[in-house]
């Protein structure tokens, strides 16, 4: 049977200690106590981010006054099929006053989420638990001894995403140094992912697996770790990412890099465009720090990556 595509815009309302809203939809609903994001369908004439600022303020009772594109994700319910065109709500005003919930509950990142949860939440309560900043290892360029040292650091302030990236380490090497990085990530309650070596990352219990690109373009299935992410350039390569369902994706370079000076950088503008409707978070990268993850964000990403940026180097 053939449904009716329905467009619906949902809102992550985020507080600042990174919290995020949940409602549970009422009795008298479809699927009634459920639980979801805020949001509803897209009517003629609407933007999906008009159609969300409407709904918010009908709903909540706030006045939208930050938002940020993030996902967007098709799910096909009995009933419909839905096209969902998740946003970020960085801020607002007015108090929150739910006028259509049975109830609203404020959910930390990988805390426990109340029951029964909408089915297309799924992987959206997955991304959400991907920390905001990734760390890419340099061991080969500054010894692992100093790689440990500014990862523990990195750790204490707050890292929780981190890749190993180590190809030009012999065997033994690269696996003493994943080991012990993972030691440090985990002690700290983070993640960590091993660029390439599939084998590696099952050896040593690693969270996941990042594919560089020309490994993403030959994979015809996705690898079985809780984690799977690539490193992608073009859209193509985005969408190739999306359709075998991976976690996330990096693309860059956003700027010119240190590895690259002379290389011209995508721009926020053109990163936006590349990242646009897909259905997974996407971290930008390339001559990125901290600093600019707030005009990140804007573009649309969930993120920022960086080799160098995100170890407090004096060389960064």
């Amino acid at each position: 049977m053939t449904r009716k595509l329905v467009d619906v815009a949902a809102g992550v309302l985020l507080r600042a200690d990174g919290a995020y809203l949940l409602g549970q939809r009422a009795p008298d609903t479809v699927y009634a106590g459920y639980w979801e994001f805020p949001g509803g369908k897209v009517e003629r004439g609407e933007s999906p981010a008009q159609a969300l600022c409407r709904e918010l303020e009908e709903e909540l009772g706030i006045h939208v006054t930050h938002l940020r594109p993030w996902l967007r994700r098709e799910h096909l319910y009995e009933h419909a099929h839905v096209r969902l065109h998740f946003f970020e709500v960085a801020a607002w005003q007015g108090t929150l006053n739910d006028r259509v919930h049975s109830a609203l509950a404020w959910v930390a990142p990988g805390d426990p989420v109340p029951a029964p949860m909408l089915p297309a939440n799924g992987p959206i309560l997955k991304a959400l638990r991907l920390p905001r900043i990734m760390g890419i290892t340099q061991a080969t360029a500054i010894g692992a001894a100093e790689q440990l040292s500014v990862l523990e650091r990195a750790l204490q302030q707050g890292l929780g995403l981190v890749q190993v990236r180590e190809a030009a380490l012999d065997a033994g090497e690269r696996e003493r140094f994943a080991r012990a990085a993972l030691e440090r990530v985990r002690a700290s309650g983070g993640l960590l992912v091993v660029n390439s070596d599939l084998e590696l990352a099952r050896r040593i219990g690693a969270d996941g697996c990042h594919l560089t690109a020309q490994r993403l373009l030959a994979s015809s299935d996705r690898p079985e770790f809780e984690w799977v992410g690539a490193s992608c350039h073009t859209r193509a390569e985005l969408e190739h990412a999306a359709a075998l369902g991976l976690d996330y994706a990096l693309l860059g370079p956003v700027q010119p890099t240190a590895t690259h000076p002379d290389q011209a950088g995508l721009g926020w503008a053109r990163f936006g465009e590349l990242i646009e409707g897909l259905p997974m978070p996407v971290f930008a990268l390339g001559g990125l720090t901290q600093n600019d993850m707030s005009e990140a964000r804007d573009a649309g990403a969930h993120g920022i990556a960086a080799i160098r940026g995100v170890w407090g180097r004096k060389d960064a």
